[in-house]
Formats: structure tokens, C-alpha cells, sequence
């Protein structure tokens, strides 16, 4: 069962009501549609598309530390594109992770570059607002290991290159995911 979509209302209060263009008016209505089909559920604490693949169509979003609902969320950056996930996914399956881990024992100078993208990530989620119970954790694994490559791409995505060096290497080693047609045809809420 998928659960109703929350969001914070017009005036930043927690509310349960859909994320909407009416409750973030800063947030198109087709994107908000997208990025629902995309998930194939309703997008719950979006603030921002915080990118978007070669279509158009979203393929990151910006979402608040602590969901509406109440439950902290540490991924500030999460990517929606169920091909560009798939792709990620394959990354991982393939070991990228554990390489990934691995070069950060044996580089002190990625590991101090994997620490600054962990420090700016906190720093970007701590502009929606500072959440006790997640204070200092990150998300993916940062700073001293990879957890998850989903996160690590949203984040280079999100914030453009230079800022996380595993993000960026794994997102060079994508296929193009949007040559497949745009991610916005597909809609996972057929198959509910």
C-alpha cells in the first residue's frame, strides 16, 4: 500500500496533503506530475527539482530533512528518473561500491575530497532546516565509505561537478539513460 503524499502548506506547515504546485508554488505542476509518475507514488517533502535529465523532465529532487510526517530524512538529494536509478543500480550490482570504498583507504586525497561533498551536503540540507536526530549523518555512506551510488549521482546532479568526486566518477560511468526515450512516459502507478 502506498501511503498518501505529504507536504508542508503555503505558510511552511507540516500538513498531510499532496506536494503540490499550489503548496510550492515555486515547483511546476507538470514537473510535480513527472516526477509522481517517475515514483509511482506521490513525491512527499520536494522543495526544489534540483535537476533534470537531457529531456527535460525531472531527475533529482531537493526534498526537507524532516518529512512532514514527522520522519527525519537524510537524503536531501534524491534521484527520481527510473532509468537513470536503473542504471545506478546496475553500477552497484557490477561493484562499484566496494571499488569505490576501497580507493578511499588507499587515496588521502579523495578521502579529504569525499569529506568536503559530505560537509557540503550537510551544509545544503541544513538551509531546509537542522533535524536533531540526523544531525551530522550524511547520506551514501559519507564521509569514510559508499553506501549508495543513488545518492552520490543525485548529489553531483544536484550541485554540478568538482563538489563530490565519487558522484562525479560514478555518473561518468553511466550510459546515456535518456536515449531510451523520455523518463516521463513511464508510469510506475499502472503497475500499483
Amino acid at each position: 500500500m502506498v501511503r498518501p503524499g505529504v507536504a508542508v502548506d503555503t505558510r511552511g506547515q507540516p500538513g498531510r496533503q499532496e506536494v503540490t504546485a499550489e503548496s510550492h508554488p515555486d515547483i511546476d505542476r507538470a514537473d510535480l506530475d513527472a516526477v509522481e509518475r517517475q515514483l509511482g507514488r506521490l513525491p512527499r517533502g520536494v522543495v526544489e527539482i534540483a535537476g533534470r535529465c537531457p529531456c527535460g523532465c525531472p531527475t533529482v529532487v531537493r526534498t526537507l530533512p524532516r518529512l512532514p510526517d514527522g520522519t527525519p530524512f537524510p537524503t536531501s538529494f534524491y534521484a527520481t528518473c527510473p532509468r537513470l536509478t536503473g542504471a545506478i543500480s546496475t553500477l552497484e550490482a557490477n561493484g562499484m561500491m566496494r571499488e569505490m570504498t576501497q580507493e578511499l583507504k588507499d587515496d588521502p586525497e579523495l578521502a579529504a575530497a569525499y569529506r568536503a561533498a559530505h560537509d557540503d551536503y550537510l551544509r545544503r540540507r541544513t538551509e531546509l532546516g537542522q533535524v536533531e536526530e540526523i544531525d551530522g549523518i550524511s547520506a551514501g555512506g559519507m564521509p569514510d565509505r559508499v553506501k549508495c551510488l543513488h545518492v552520490l549521482v543525485a548529489h553531483s546532479i544536484a550541485v554540478g561537478p568538482g563538489v563530490n568526486p565519487l558522484g562525479d566518477k560514478a555518473l561518468a560511468a553511466l550510459p546515456n539513460w535518456w536515449e531510451n526515450g523520455c523518463c516521463s512516459n513511464i508510469d510506475h502507478r499502472e503497475n500499483a
